[in-house]
């Protein structure tokens, strides 16, 4: 049964497209007939029809080519006008920055990646400025048709300023004003906000239900966000920066009484080094990461990275191929190789990829029992890892915690924070288009 409201008054004729234009948003892309949407608002047909009329003449809406009907006149649709409100995200970080644009469908219109040439706050701005310009060219657009901006940032972000008070991968990136930057460029709404959190915000769009998930960035840099019930959990500013934990600094072997997967090689005793004496720690006479802090090479990471961060993770293959000039991980230039080689049953990638789960789980076990989350999703360069490391992960958290959650791999990869950049400024656009509709 529909309600009657009545649609003379200024009052009630925005409260009317704000409900049609909002039920046409949760049906996009698909395109929808009046008569649908008197049934998802609940209005009458003349309502919606003078709503649909407004939108059309304010931009809001377009009108799509009627479906073929076999019988009768072919009813009209119509479908969000997706450049009436565009938004653009960018992915800042250390070595890389990717800028995307997306319609009010969320539909990508443009994305531009570009490497950063020299490390720095100067040259990292650089990069933003340039991206950011092939990005609104590739789109066909100017910077004042954005309706918002999001920019993912790593480092600790104030969430009431958009200050970046702490990015130690980036010297002197504290000391820029990005927000009020990107704001005097678009004159739009600016959000500045820490990349991990943005990446747990589109691993919890992406599932269904709310719940408790544990979202990690891993790739050089470590990073996670917290999602409580679907809402994001910043703590006093810092929850989720999980790079900074202190990893143990014995890793399993047989010194440990841990399981050895090298032990589980076949061939002779010795025949492989054991992988716990090729990670840093007291026996191996290599720099202990769990001594790195405060920062003391000057990189700006964290213990956890040092030791299992992506470049970590080759510099590991490497010395389990020492000697061994015909081993793949001698030549592998990157972590993807090594989970290659490990997925074919290498047996050296496979005992490297064991001590690199085995340290992360028993990184983020105390985090796990504290938060006991549904779900660890795991994005970044390492989320193209495949199986072969969420198994060994899987199998390592069984024993260090009460209930082990489930461990997925992003299936957006690398393109997880640009995601959640965009997921977020739509929400800004639509959160203020609705309530001024």
């Amino acid at each position: 049964m529909t309600e009657e409201r009545p649609a003379g008054t200024p009052v009630l004729r925005r409260m009317n497209r704000a409900a049609v234009l909002d039920a046409v948003r949760r049906r996009a892309p698909e395109p929808v007939r009046v008569a649908e949407l008197v049934r998802l608002t609940e209005l009458t047909r003349p309502t919606v029809a003078q709503a649909v009329d407004d939108l059309l003449a304010a931009g809001w809406l377009r009108q799509v080519a009627p479906e073929q009907a076999t019988v009768g006149r072919p009813a009209t649709r119509f479908s969000l006008n997706g450049r009436a409100a565009p938004v653009l995200a960018l992915d800042v970080g250390p070595h890389t920055v990717t800028v995307g644009i997306a319609d009010l469908a969320g539909e990508r219109l443009a994305t531009i990646r570009r490497p950063v040439g020299r490390r720095g706050a100067r040259h990292l701005l650089e990069a933003v400025d340039e991206a950011t310009g092939a990005a609104l060219a590739a789109a066909g657009l100017t910077a004042g048709q954005i309706a918002a901006v999001t920019a993912a940032t790593p480092g600790i972000v104030e969430e009431t300023t958009g200050r970046v008070l702490f990015a130690p991968s980036v010297p002197g990136w504290p000391e820029i004003d990005l927000a009020g930057r990107l704001r005097a460029r678009f004159r739009c709404a600016v959000t500045v906000e820490n990349d991990a959190n943005l990446a747990a915000l589109a691993a919890v769009h992406r599932r269904a239900g709310a719940g408790t998930l544990l979202a990690v960035q891993w790739g050089e840099r470590l990073g996670a966000g917290v999602v409580i019930d679907g809402r994001l959990h910043r703590g006093a500013g810092q929850a989720g920066e999980i790079g900074f934990i202190r990893p143990t600094a014995v890793l399993p072997g047989p010194a440990t009484g841990l399981p050895d997967p090298a032990g589980d090689l076949p061939g002779p005793a010795g025949d492989l080094p054991d992988p716990a004496g090729d990670l840093p720690g007291p026996a191996s006479g290599l720099p202990d990461p769990a001594g790195d802090l405060p920062d003391s090479v000057g990189d700006g990471r964290g213990p956890l990275e040092r030791a299992i961060g992506a470049e970590a993770i080759v510099d590991l293959a490497r010395r389990h191929a020492a000697g061994r000039p015909g081993s793949r991980l001698a030549r592998a230039t990157d972590a993807a190789a090594v989970f290659a080689a490990a997925a074919d049953g290498d047996p050296m990638a496979v005992a490297v990829v064991d001590r690199v789960a085995a340290v992360f789980a028993e990184a983020i076990a105390p985090a796990i029992l504290v938060l006991s989350p549904h779900a660890i999703v795991i994005g970044g360069g390492i989320a193209r890892a495949g199986a072969v490391l969420l198994d060994a992960i899987a199998r390592h958290l069984a024993g260090l915690v009460l209930t082990p959650p489930s461990v997925e791999l992003s299936v957006l990869a690398e393109g997880t924070v640009l995601t959640g950049a965009i997921q977020l400024a739509l929400e800004e656009v639509w959160r203020d288009t609705l309530a001024g509709c």
